[in-house]
């Protein structure tokens, strides 16, 4: 269960920089929150929240037993 809280937390960490970096320094057309219609307009947000729920998902892993 650890390793699947921490696979999943980087792939949101993953995303949430990405989002981030597309929308602040350039157009690069890259990550999930993009493509998702009813995210238009709150990206940034969007992106934003990814990293916490990753740093929240690792936090968990962390306190969990080694499986």
């Amino acid at each position: 269960m650890k390793a699947l809280l921490e696979v999943i937390g980087f792939l949101a960490l993953a995303q949430g920089v990405m989002g981030l970096l597309d929308e602040l320094f350039a157009d690069w057309d890259i990550g999930l929150v993009r493509r998702i219609g009813f995210l238009d307009g709150v990206e940034i947000y969007a992106s934003i929240t990814l990293v916490v729920l990753a740093c929240a998902l690792f936090a968990v892993a962390e306190r969990r037993k080694p499986d």
